[in-house]
């Protein structure tokens, strides 16, 4: 019987959300550009200056490079030769895909396929989060996080002097509204650029910073989100054996480069489990 997923792709209903969080990052990166070069602020020193564009090179060098490795890995089944080997405990049979899955697969309506090691779909860029990509995703959201943060640290003198400058009511108002203080004329049209990219820089901070702490302890604990809903723990191997399969033998250092060499050590089909662990031991 034919596969619907190996013909079909899912890439079309995922290019939307991958061009708006393209434009969206684009529009980062030329504001960092802006603060770094002619942006407001107090001057920089040669030192200072190059110091700051070392930091922003290699924070969207690896920004870009763990995009691109997390878009172009595919943990989905296609390709992936699963016939046969249906036969150990917690396979299951997906409809949608006509094919037998292995333990921790789940079927994504969105990406029309069933994935290694799911554990959710990433709606910004439009693609699951599994068993070969997480280490990309994680990577991501910790420079995502940094980048946003540097943005953020260096406008704040120039928003800081402004914000000195009105009522504290004036002051709130734009930092909460700065859309209704622009179509009220209560502010110029650079005062409310300097507002809403310090606020969007923020709240992305915290949004990246969030994520990375929930998949940081799901990391160390060897558990997807969807493992961790439903409080099962049979894949903790402790926290060194979950760096390493989720993230290489190298996990520690590929944090700082995104094409740094770090094989996975399993499939994506079969697992250790705690109680494999056990009786090993015994």
């Amino acid at each position: 019987m034919g596969q619907p997923w190996a013909a079909g792709s899912a890439d079309g209903p995922a290019r939307l959300p991958l061009v708006l969080t393209a434009l969206w990052a684009a529009a980062v990166g030329l504001e960092l550009a802006y603060v770094l070069v002619l942006g407001p602020g107090p001057p920089l020193g040669p030192l200072a200056r190059a110091l700051q564009l070392a930091l922003a090179a290699f924070q969207l060098l690896n920004l870009l490079g763990n995009v691109g490795l997390f878009l172009r890995s595919d943990p989905s089944i296609r390709g992936v030769m699963l016939a046969g080997r249906g036969l150990g405990q917690g396979w299951a049979y997906c409809y949608q895909c006509q094919s037998q899955v292995p333990p921790r697969s789940g079927h994504c309506s969105a990406c029309r396929v069933c994935i290694l090691r799911r554990d959710h779909h990433c709606r910004l860029l439009g693609r699951c989060v599994g068993f070969g990509n997480y280490r990309p995703f994680l990577c991501l959201l910790l420079h995502a996080a940094g980048v946003l943060l540097h943005i953020s640290v260096l406008l704040g003198p120039a928003l800081s002097a402004l914000l000195r400058a009105h009522t504290p009511l004036h002051m709130a108002a734009l930092l909460l509204l700065p859309w209704l203080m622009l179509l009220t004329g209560r502010v110029s049209l650079a005062q409310f650029a300097l507002a809403f990219v310090t606020d969007t820089c923020v709240a992305g901070a915290l949004l990246c910073g969030a994520g990375l702490l929930f998949h940081g302890m799901l990391l160390l604990r060897g558990q997807t989100t969807w493992e961790w809903a439903r409080g099962q723990h049979s894949y903790d191997l402790g926290p060194c054996h979950n760096l390493q399969a989720a993230l290489g033998p190298r996990w520690a250092l590929v944090w700082l480069w995104p094409f740094l060499a770090s094989p996975l050590p399993g499939d994506g089909i079969t697992f250790q489990t705690t109680a494999d662990v056990g009786h090993t031991a015994s």
